[in-house]
């Protein structure tokens, strides 16, 4: 199975950039994952939120394919324990043949078109986190679903 995520941005912080090292290692031996990251807009401080919004959402769009099933991080998304996340995971490699895409918009978050595009909404948390932090803590639970799955060690119960 392979899964994909498209990440608005760069990370600029050491600490983070360590994170998603570690744990974009890890998940290696458990699955294909692919990460795309998109420019910031260019002149944004010129723009307006919707502007901007329109302009990420014709590169997040350029990026997925029509097969592609597509999970936003978005907070108004459904929330799962870790084992359930697992199990959502779990189906998706089951019936397999599309790339399972998450997408991790901007500051502003996600354009109407890229709604309309999506196939779900996925909560990490009723917390509000930086887009960039997010992106840690999503490999962090990819990697712990991976395990889950697996029977392995990592998480407790």
């Amino acid at each position: 199975m392979k899964v994909k995520l498209i990440v608005v941005g760069k990370t600029k912080k050491t600490f983070l950039l360590e994170g998603e090292k570690e744990y974009k290692k890890r998940l290696k031996r458990y699955l294909n994952l692919e990460v795309i990251e998109l420019p910031d807009v260019k002149n944004a401080k010129k723009r307006s939120e919707e502007e901007i919004k329109r302009e990420e959402s014709k590169n997040i769009l350029s990026k997925i394919a029509s097969t592609d099933h597509v999970e936003l991080l978005d907070e108004n998304g459904r929330s799962y324990s870790s084992v359930k996340f697992a199990k959502h995971l779990e189906q998706h490699f089951i019936h397999g043949g599309q790339t399972l895409v998450f997408i991790i918009g901007g500051p502003y978050g996600f354009h109407d078109d890229v709604y309309k595009r999506a196939n779900s909404k996925l909560a990490l948390s009723e917390m509000t986190f930086s887009h960039q932090m997010i992106r840690m803590i999503f490999f962090e639970q990819v990697y712990r679903a991976m395990t889950i799955l697996k029977g392995e060690p990592y998480h407790h119960q």
